[in-house]
């Protein structure tokens, strides 16, 4: 079921003639498949990435192997890179990243718990970064992520 923001975000991203598009490590691709089942996609979805795996964000977003073992893969400089890569190569308005710790492992510690996640949004005219905990099972922090990255979209937007 697609959430209330996820849906207000997609008229709204319509409304100003945006497109948007996904680099998901943490989501991995529900973000973008959530955002595909609103009404509004085909005008304003252009896709998406999913980088679960370092491997993935080094070879195919050339995120610096020095910058992932430096801050590691679930953090906010890695997810700020993420979306900077995203830009050109979906050539859209908003891009999201995500990474983050939705279950035990990863570079869980006490400073960065399980349901620790990282957003970076980039828009036209600059970006928004988000790091927040969120609380249940991993279903549940995927979903209040996607969330989170609707209710930030629409209070940049709006």
């Amino acid at each position: 079921m697609i959430s209330d923001s996820v849906r207000q975000c997609s008229k709204l991203l319509a409304a100003k003639g945006y497109t948007i598009a996904f680099i998901e490590s943490a989501t991995a691709g529900r973000m973008c498949a959530e955002f595909s089942m609103c009404g509004e996609s085909g005008e304003i979805l252009k896709g998406g990435i999913v980088c679960y795996d370092a491997c993935v964000k080094e070879s195919l977003l050339k995120i610096p192997a020095e910058l992932i073992k430096t801050y590691t893969a679930e953090s906010a400089e890695v997810t700020a890179a993420l979306a900077q890569q995203g830009m050109p190569i979906f050539n859209t308005d908003v891009l999201v990243a995500v990474t983050g710790l939705t279950g035990p492992g990863g570079s869980e510690n006490e400073e960065k718990p399980v349901g620790t996640i990282f957003l970076h949004i980039q828009f036209p005219d600059g970006a928004v970064a988000f790091r927040g905990v969120f609380g249940g099972k991993p279903q549940s922090v995927v979903t209040q992520s996607i969330d989170k990255a609707a209710e930030l979209i629409i209070r940049r937007l709006s």
